[in-house]
């Protein structure tokens, strides 16, 4: 049976070769789709060992609970922020200080009632690669440094929290030592986040820190559990990650909302496009690693650090492993009835974070040297035979053309696509509006594609 990458490959030639003729445009020649060598590099780069030495760093913390004790230089949230700090700084250091590293904190209020019963710093750390064109247009790669057991609101038990989280923060580590040997048109920023587990506090902070610094956010990935292959339901899975993507916040207008439910949309915000872009670049670059899109925010009833980017209008995604283990989450370290409870070391595949760590720097850095998408995107086309699409440039230098994409409404992913040359309106001739939905991508000239961006 074809893999998912030669049948995305068929179904395009297929489409390129069948499609009708167009109209509103000289025809263009097609720029081919670029395998970046670096890119490829940095896939088989990705390394289990140093991503083992990292988790196991953070593990012998002992506890990273966000109220745990910030004094401390072995023990404690506060050990564990710093030690983070310095490492990003070792990176800067190896790359000729490429990386900016700061903290971003703030405090958050105590509620006898809540998950935080008194006043607290939250610190969070980020390490910047800031672009050499666009500095100011970002991708965001997010981890949690903070751990818990059973009681959320222990702060003392050992809580190694070596899935959950360390592995998303040895994944941003691994990310930025591989991709910091290189440079990019946008700024990469690997952000540690705290407060994970006590109401994503970390997170609302930094996504508005990001608004009132004017960064212009492209895509967050967060990674919250990236290394456990063997699930609750007995399924052993190292070749698959899930894409938990977000349709419409709660702030969506009643006016966008009635649009949308008249003419499509839902399955097409912005974070969901992310979602699709992930999936293409995992065919791309990692024939052994299969995407699983979950038109979700989340898993069913819980939460994840992506969230209050997504509150505030970027494209957020949580991606992780494809099956959990709830006896290695949120749990005290016991033994029960022959099962061990309890997130340690023993727990983590290593090589499958190593893959997932993969996954996340071939996205990241697809993106990074990409145009950014094109703006206010429409289609007319109602009771007519062909549809025209117009949209205002992308705002990114170096653009070559642009791409049309469609796909039939039971589709998950474009099926089919036209280069269309560097214009701002394209009209498909007898591709009839109502059967597909359509979108728009920029080209750079290095043949970087930018997110879909959906045409009202």
């Amino acid at each position: 049976m074809p893999t998912s990458s030669a049948r995305l490959s068929t179904t395009l030639l297929a489409a390129a070769l069948l499609v009708p003729m167009v109209s509103g445009a000289q025809s263009a020649p097609l720029p081919p789709i670029i395998e970046d060598p670096r890119i490829q590099d940095v896939v088989a780069s990705s390394s289990a060992e140093r991503i083992r030495t990292d988790i196991t760093a953070l593990v012998n913390f002992g506890t990273r609970h966000t109220m745990s004790d910030t004094l401390s230089n072995t023990r404690g949230i506060g050990a564990a922020r710093r030690w983070i700090f310095a490492e990003f700084e070792k990176i800067s250091k190896a790359c000729g200080g490429c990386l900016e590293v700061r903290y971003i904190s703030d405090i958050v209020k105590g509620d006898p009632n809540g998950r935080i019963k008194q006043d607290i710093n939250v610190v969070n750390v980020v390490a910047i690669l800031r672009g050499t064109t666009e500095p100011n247009r970002f991708m965001v790669h997010t981890g949690d440094i903070d751990s818990r057991v059973t009681d959320v609101l222990n702060a003392t038990s050992d809580s190694p929290g070596a899935n959950d989280n360390a592995s998303g923060i040895a994944a941003l580590l691994e990310a930025a030592r591989l991709m910091s040997k290189h440079k990019f048109a946008a700024s990469v920023a690997w952000v540690a986040l705290s407060s994970e587990e006590q109401g994503l506090q970390g997170g609302d902070i930094v996504a508005k820190a990001a608004q009132r610094e004017g960064w212009r956010i492209d895509a967050v990935i967060n990674n919250d559990m990236v290394g456990n292959s063997r699930g609750i339901d007995g399924v052993f899975e190292n070749t698959k990650a899930r894409v938990f993507a977000p349709g419409l916040p709660a702030t969506t207008p009643a006016a966008e909302m009635r649009r949308i439910l008249t003419n499509g949309g839902e399955l097409d915000t912005p974070s969901r496009q992310l979602a699709r872009y992930i999936d293409v670049i995992a065919d791309r670059y990692h024939p052994n690693m299969d995407v699983e899109i979950i038109y979700r925010l989340d898993r069913y009833g819980r939460g994840g650090h992506h969230t209050p980017f997504f509150n505030l209008g970027a494209a957020a995604v949580r991606l992780m492993e494809a099956h959990e283990d709830y006896t290695k989450q949120h749990q005290d370290l016991r033994t029960e009835n022959g099962i061990k409870y309890g997130d340690v070391l023993e727990g983590v595949d290593f090589d499958y974070a190593a893959k997932m760590t993969a996954l996340d720097a071939s996205v990241l850095m697809s993106l990074a040297a990409a145009p950014a998408a094109p703006v206010d995107a429409r289609i007319t086309g109602a009771v007519q035979p062909s549809p025209t699409l117009r949209w205002t440039a992308s705002p990114s230098p170096d653009v070559a053309g642009y791409r049309i994409y469609w796909r039939k409404h039971s589709d998950v992913n474009w099926t089919r696509s036209r280069y269309v040359g560097n214009v701002t309106d394209y009209t498909l001739k007898n591709v009839i509006i109502d059967n597909y939905f359509f979108g728009i991508a920029a080209v750079g000239k290095n043949g970087q594609e930018s997110l879909v961006a959906f045409p009202r």
